[in-house]
């Protein structure tokens, strides 16, 4: 443990500059989040509704209520 507290301390400047800090967050990132997902989908749905929720695009066909189908 005395060897990362000495190489922080030698490499602060580095470290914690622009470059330093993007590599830290993107470790962090790889290591820790990669199990939790990017983003969470949430639907409320009322009385007589009809919901849709995908994760991408969704396509819906609607019939008239005049058309009939043919066997």
């Amino acid at each position: 443990m005395d060897k990362y507290i000495t190489w922080i301390i030698n490499n602060k400047e580095w470290l914690f500059s622009g470059a330093g800090l993007a590599i830290l967050i993107w470790i962090y990132r790889l290591i820790i989040k990669k199990n939790k997902a990017l983003f969470s989908q949430k639907i409320r749905a009322g009385a007589s509704s009809a919901n849709v929720q995908a994760g991408r695009d969704i396509n819906i066909a609607i019939k008239k209520k005049n058309d009939v189908e043919k066997d």
